[in-house]
């Protein structure tokens, strides 16, 4: 009778809600993104097999040159496809985190980093590059991949950034609403932007640009691997300050300040931690959508809302999605290759359903 009113132990791994306990959350997602980039590593046109992919990285991790076949396919994973990989996995974090982010800030769940047109602002300068680029450099080379384009671009993300900050700021201090309005108009006037410049283009200009537009790892190399990796680095170490802030925000600002969280500051941080991680991401991928929204609504479902395991977890997350659906990007359509960001919009879109579903049966 005793053991009929006690009610069962819970594992220390799930807390009373049923989510799964931050540290287990944190390690299944740390999991799920190491298995997805092993998967992923094998994949392709030029496949290999995991026992070969673990010998090589023995050999390399060791200064040792394999022969004949092997030494081949030591040169495609360790020059091609395993920079094309860190970038994806630096991709994805910043993404997610990026998303997690603009969530907490906006207090809404369909928030996601285009909205205040960083990735606009972005495609704009892009597109001006590879539209008009000849014009004012003439000389220079300006084709997908080349540093000229991915300095515009992230000099537009900032740019949009910085402007969209300034309307935004009122005698009270920085209004949220208004920064979202902004968003808004710079969003159409980037997409009006984007509809000329691709009217008074060649067509190899509108091939690159449409190419652009729609999201690729396919121009990585290791230097853009080290500049988005130390970038989004940056951004996420600097996150990792806003948790406490962002679950204050989620009472209100007048709580939050109630609480000793410096709510100015905080949302600038936010901002800038965003901006940056969205326009290198963006100047070295193009646009890859649904990665920001995606990312945190999956952390939430499992682990809950607090921010310490929703920014770091949509990170891991954001890295695991990317690099599974460049994966499969490189693989479906073999020999050629899908644009990614018309793959993350084919498999986000349904799962994003799938998660809307899962949300609506909990309340």
């Amino acid at each position: 009778m005793t053991q009929a009113l006690t009610p069962p132990a819970r594992a220390a791994w799930r807390l009373p809600s049923g989510r799964l306990a931050p540290a287990a959350a944190l390690a299944g997602l740390a999991l799920l993104a190491v298995l997805t980039l092993l998967w992923a590593s094998a994949q392709g046109a030029y496949a290999i097999a995991p026992g070969q992919l673990l010998r090589m990285l023995g050999q390399w991790l060791t200064g040792q040159e394999g022969q004949g076949g092997q030494a081949t396919q030591a040169l495609v994973f360790l020059h091609i496809r395993l920079p094309r990989l860190m970038l994806g996995v630096a991709a994805g974090a910043g993404l997610g985190l990026a998303g997690a982010l603009m969530q907490g800030l906006f207090r809404n769940p369909l928030a996601d980093p285009g909205l205040i047109g960083v990735s606009s602002g972005a495609a704009l300068a892009a597109a001006f590059t590879i539209v008009l680029g000849q014009t004012w450099l003439p000389g220079m080379k300006l084709g997908l991949g080349s540093w000229v384009l991915a300095l515009a671009a992230f000099g537009g993300g900032m740019g949009v950034t910085v402007m969209i900050y300034l309307l935004a700021q009122t005698q009270g201090g920085t209004r949220v609403g208004l920064m979202l309005l902004a968003g808004i108009a710079i969003n159409a006037l980037a997409a009006a932007g984007l509809g000329y410049l691709s009217y008074v283009s060649s067509d190899e200009q509108l091939r690159n640009l449409q190419l652009w537009l729609m999201g690729s790892l396919g121009q990585s190399h290791w230097p853009s691997v080290l500049l988005v990796g130390a970038v989004v680095l940056l951004c996420a170490l600097a996150a990792r300050r806003l948790a406490r802030p962002l679950n204050a925000l989620a009472l209100g600002e007048a709580q939050a300040q109630l609480l000793g969280v410096p709510v100015e500051r905080s949302k600038r941080l936010i901002v800038v931690v965003t901006a940056l991680a969205v326009g290198a991401v963006t100047s070295a991928t193009g646009i890859i959508g649904f990665i920001g929204l995606v990312a945190p609504h999956g952390v939430r479902l499992i682990a809950g809302p607090d921010h310490r395991v929703v920014l770091p977890g949509s990170a891991l997350l954001g890295a695991a999605l990317v690099v599974g659906a460049d994966a499969l990007a490189r693989t479906v359509v073999q020999p050629a290759e899908m644009p990614l960001g018309v793959l993350t919009a084919f498999v986000g879109v349904p799962l994003f359903l799938w998660m809307l579903r899962q949300f609506r049966s909990g309340l």
